[in-house]
């Protein structure tokens, strides 16, 4: 059974305003929202960004939450603390989030390509 996402973040401060934001830069879009118990997902035809708690798996995380977005293509931004593809032609990139001011104009240009990549 999953929780709502306010129920994940109980114990961020900084991801439960990095959700709120992007929930509400993402719904009017018609995306859709999945909490698992790893993560948050913002869902199009296929998910296409995750919301997580690094501390709940990583010894000495960098940022308090992670925005994982998933395009087909490389991005090519200093910005990202790693990119991979885990298949060809999908390319995760992990965006460390310190406050929610990280989450910028560029941050929702590129979630608005992976929402349209995603139907």
């Amino acid at each position: 059974m999953s929780a709502a996402p306010e129920e994940f973040f109980a114990e961020s401060t900084i991801g439960l305003e990095a959700y709120r934001r992007l929930r509400d830069e993402m719904l009017p879009l018609g995306v859709t929202v999945r909490t698992t118990k790893s993560q948050v997902g913002f869902v199009s035809r296929r998910p296409f960004a995750f919301l997580w708690l690094p501390g709940r798996y990583l010894r000495h995380p960098r940022s308090p939450v992670v925005l994982s977005i998933a395009l087909p293509r490389r991005l090519p931004s200093h910005r990202f603390a790693q990119v991979v593809e885990p298949a060809p032609g999908r390319w995760m990139h992990h965006l460390d989030i310190h406050s929610v001011a990280d989450l910028d104009d560029e941050v929702a240009g590129w979630l608005r390509d992976a929402a349209a990549a995603a139907q």
